[in-house]
This record gives C-alpha cells, sequence and structure tokens, in this order.
C-alpha cells in the first residue's frame, strides 16, 4: 500500500509539472517590449527619434557634450549673455540665453512667479540686474534637452558675476 501510494504521488507530481512550468520559448510568442520601446513605437515617440536624428538634434547633443565634463564635476563655466529672455513660445519659467565655448545655451532657472500671489521671487531679484553681453560664471548639475528647443538647457543652480554670488538655487528640505 505504502509502496503504490508514493508511486502514484510521483507520478500525479511528474505529470503535473509541465502544468505549472513557466512556457520558455513557446513558438510565436512575442518578445516582451520594455515600456521605452512601447513609447517609441507611439507618434510622439517616432517624432522624438527623427528629432535625435535630424541635424537640429544632433546640434543639441553637441552642445551638451561641450559642457558634460563642468555639469559632472560641477565646476565653473565661463558664459555671455546674450539675451535676457527665451525663445518664443518658450515655457520654462524664468531665464536667459547664454554663450559657452562658442555654443548657444537656454539657461533655465524655473517659474518665476511664486504662490498665488504672483510676485517675483526674492532669488531671482539680482539675475534682473544682467545685461546682454555680461560675463558670468555658472555651475549645475543638470543639462537637458527637448525637441521644442534648438538648444540644450542648463539648469542654473549657482551664477556669480565679478566674483559675487547673484543666485544659489536653494536646496529643497523634506524632498527625496
Amino acid at each position: 500500500m505504502n509502496k503504490r501510494f508514493y508511486t502514484l504521488l510521483l507520478t500525479l507530481a511528474f505529470l503535473s509539472g509541465p502544468l505549472f512550468a513557466k512556457p520558455d520559448g513557446k513558438k510565436g510568442a512575442a518578445p516582451k517590449q520594455t515600456p521605452m520601446q512601447q513609447w517609441e513605437a507611439t507618434p510622439a515617440g517616432k517624432s522624438y527619434k527623427q528629432w535625435q536624428a535630424s541635424p537640429a538634434g544632433k546640434k543639441v547633443y553637441a552642445g551638451e557634450a561641450l559642457i558634460q565634463k563642468q555639469i559632472k564635476d560641477f565646476t565653473n563655466m565661463e558664459a555671455v549673455v546674450i539675451s535676457l529672455t527665451l525663445p518664443p513660445g518658450a515655457r520654462l519659467g524664468f531665464g536667459i540665453m547664454v554663450k559657452i565655448k562658442g555654443t548657444d545655451y537656454i539657461l533655465a532657472f524655473g517659474p518665476e512667479k511664486s504662490g498665488k500671489t504672483f510676485e517675483i521671487k526674492k532669488d531671482f531679484m539680482l539675475l534682473h540686474s544682467l545685461k546682454v553681453n555680461d560675463k558670468i560664471t555658472i555651475r549645475s548639475h543638470h543639462v537637458s534637452h527637448a525637441p521644442k528647443y534648438a538648444y540644450p538647457i542648463i539648469a542654473g543652480d549657482y551664477i556669480a558675476k565679478g566674483g559675487k554670488a547673484m543666485y544659489k538655487r536653494p536646496i529643497r528640505t523634506g524632498a527625496c
């Protein structure tokens, strides 16, 4: 009886094994796509890929590569203010256009108005005194891009003029 019971149990376990196994290598099964691959298949993803391959996209990426070492090391970059306004249609908040090593960049600081009262942030007061052709020193932790803009976008973390700090991005408290 005992021998028969174990034989029956072993046979049952052997035959039910394939039922619970993962179906690896089934014919006709498509490989699972990552979320990035799924997005790249959408019209927006295809448009972005076309922009990356276009001369405008390559120019933006070349501008990012030019300052990548200074961004990574958070070291000084010498810049010249070339415009006190952002390109038409920009939705980056307060920012200016600068030239670093012969390449134009957007220097973005974030929303200029604070809260519901729409007062100009006190942090930006000194930045409003900048003029075209002023030489400034920039430090940043981040450079980005977007197909909407023909220039790389530098996040302004620290700005100085003539050795005097004009702006330091406030450190967030209570954030991740």
